[in-house]
């Protein structure tokens, strides 16, 4: 697996999310209509900028008492895996009850997490303590909300789950805004910062004529031939890459 720099990050939270997903797709490793999470997981903050970072994985349940062991008992085995991740923690949880029955974090855990490194959480589950959360500028992504914590408890650490529609990994590179969440294979993550800027410019071309105040259909159509050309060299040169 790729290994993938401090550096990479730092460029890859400069796009927003939707622009990286328009990126991926040139380089056609998966089908379109797959990879993001759908609208079941929505950002509780949309203003926050993208969130980037790597899948620190669990299950929640809420609806009864654990069988052994307390409330809140995987936290700490989770921070002590932030070191196996290959850079800044996402956690995100599997809420194994149907419909969600409490809260699968709250302050004091989001403050948590975010001591010891991480850059935002994801549940397919709800969440509390929205105004608490956002005071301490911590990207938080869910289904919904409710007051109560219930039986918070964590059966599984580090394992595959199954958070809006798609299987998220350990060590799964995440990135998220207010538009939702996409997985960026890793093999690739480097390649789509590198283009970013590349990639932005050419969609700029048609924003620019319809923006200009004295925009014709000869112009936005200038601008569109010219923008797909530039998308096709940019496809080209991914795909001369990656033989």
């Amino acid at each position: 697996m790729a290994t993938i720099s401090p550096e990479v990050l730092a460029k890859l939270r400069q796009f927003d999310t939707p622009t990286i997903c328009n990126i991926i797709e040139l380089f056609e490793v998966r089908p379109r209509n797959t990879g993001y999470m759908d609208a079941r997981i929505k950002a509780c903050f949309p203003e926050m900028p993208p969130m980037v970072g790597f899948a620190s994985t669990a299950t929640f349940r809420s609806a009864a008492p654990p069988r052994n062991g307390a409330g809140y008992g995987g936290v700490q085995e989770q921070i002590e895996r932030f070191g196996e991740l290959d850079g800044p923690a996402v956690v995100v949880f599997q809420d194994l009850d149907e419909p969600s029955a409490a809260a699968t974090f709250g302050e004091v855990m989001c403050t948590t997490y975010k001591t010891f490194g991480a850059v935002g959480l994801i549940t397919s589950g709800t969440g509390r303590d929205l105004d608490q959360v956002r005071a301490i500028n911590f990207p938080v992504f869910t289904n919904g909300a409710i007051c109560s914590h219930g039986y918070n408890h964590i059966p599984q650490v580090h394992v595959p789950v199954h958070v809006g529609g798609i299987t998220v990994y350990p060590n799964d590179l995440l990135h998220g805004d207010c538009n939702g969440v996409t997985t960026i294979p890793h093999d690739i993550a480097a390649e789509v910062a590198d283009i970013g800027d590349e990639f932005v410019a050419a969609e700029q071309l048609i924003l620019d004529v319809l923006r200009s105040g004295n925009a014709t259909v000869k112009a936005y159509a200038e601008a569109r031939a010219e923008a797909a050309a530039r998308m096709a060299k940019l496809r080209e040169q991914v795909s001369r890459a990656r033989r």
